[in-house]
């Protein structure tokens, strides 16, 4: 069941945007596809969400204000994007899915410049209007890591592949199977009450707990500290200690929504067992979890250390009738470093 269920989730998530902070696909209509014509009016630069706003001239030639959301400043500097690929004043088409329950408000993955150029604001988006496009960078699309340093091993800054599956579905619709899970009845009773908008546990820049900030897309650096080892995310500016030494993990997490972490490391093999998370949640899109609920991890570096492996199997009697295998991967590329995510919601 293990190997049916990690595969299901795989192929049902290979289509899916690799990047988001809350749900996309639950806030906006990504069926459907708008365009909008206006002036910049306003720019905000910001995680977990880059907005701007437009003066759109309406059919019955009022100016009204629409809210542009892209995707997070992290994906976009990893996209070489910069800041000043949009200026207040500039004329611009933009293309996207319109907001379900907010009116003027798109989730743009196009914009076209004054200057005719095209920018492309995710990795699986395709030119609408122009050849001459903004390029996203050949580094941000890789597949495949840097094999040229094996001996760094498991200490160093790992990076998520823009072009592959989240871990977690960013919401149930057509594009996954909820039944592949094996949830209890009260879990399934969760996932079908649960809003996504209004029930959001990452509303206002709360920061994931485990096991959902494993989904996170940004990078991660993983160093020794003092004994222990630390995961240092970017998402957040989490950081995960895993004790080395079971017997000085203390009693009481330090971040409870994270976790007691306790650890053994053989080779590049880092085998890891979480317990004592307070996050409720064990997706962002109605999955609950429970108080004891547990996560074993294990990292696994490639031999020629340009791909770091990781599956996360949960066990949680309350939600799930056994055991549930996730799994994804980072890669190595050089240079890349974790960043001061500094999340802004105020607005």
């Amino acid at each position: 069941m293990f190997t049916e269920l990690r595969w299901a989730l795989l192929l049902a998530l290979a289509a899916t945007p690799a990047f988001g902070h809350h749900s996309i696909g639950a806030t906006f209509d990504t069926n459907t596809v708008i365009e909008v014509e206006g002036v910049v009016t306003d720019v905000l630069w910001r995680n977990p969400h880059v907005h701007f706003t437009l003066g759109v001239t309406s059919n019955a030639g009022q100016t009204e204000s629409w809210d542009a959301e892209l995707t997070s400043l992290s994906n976009l500097r990893r996209l070489g994007i910069s800041p000043d690929f949009i200026k207040v004043g500039d004329s611009i088409r933009i293309a996207g899915s319109l907001a379900r329950r907010v009116p003027n408000s798109v989730y743009v993955n196009n914009i076209l410049r004054p200057d005719g150029k095209e920018v492309l604001l995710a990795a699986r988006v395709t030119p609408r209007w122009s050849t001459e496009t903004i390029a996203v960078s050949d580094r941000a699309l890789s597949t495949e890591g840097d094999g040229s340093r094996p001996d760094l091993g498991l200490f160093r800054v790992w990076s998520t592949p823009m072009r592959t599956p989240m871990l977690f579905p960013e919401n149930y619709n057509s594009n996954f199977d909820i039944d592949s899970y094996p949830l209890t009845q009260s879990a399934r009773a969760s996932v079908a009450s649960f809003d996504p908008i209004a029930d959001s546990p990452t509303a206002n820049c709360a920061p994931k707990g485990m096991p959902t900030i494993m989904e996170q897309p940004y990078p991660m650096q993983i160093v020794s500290a003092g004994g222990n080892i630390e995961l240092r995310l970017e998402e957040y500016d989490t950081v995960r200690v895993v004790y080395l030494d079971a017997f000085n993990a203390p009693a009481t997490a330090t971040t409870p929504r994270l976790g007691i972490s306790t650890g053994v490391l053989d080779g590049n093999t880092l085998t890891m067992t979480t317990s004592g998370s307070t996050w409720p949640h064990y997706d962002v899109v109605g999955i609950p979890q429970s108080p004891a609920a547990m996560h074993v991890e294990v990292f696994t570096v490639s031999d020629d250390g340009s791909r770091l492996d990781y599956s996360i199997t949960t066990t949680d009697p309350a939600n799930f009738n056994e055991p549930v295998t996730l799994t994804k991967y980072w890669i190595w590329v050089p240079g890349v470093e974790v960043v001061p995510f500094e999340c802004d919601e105020s607005r």
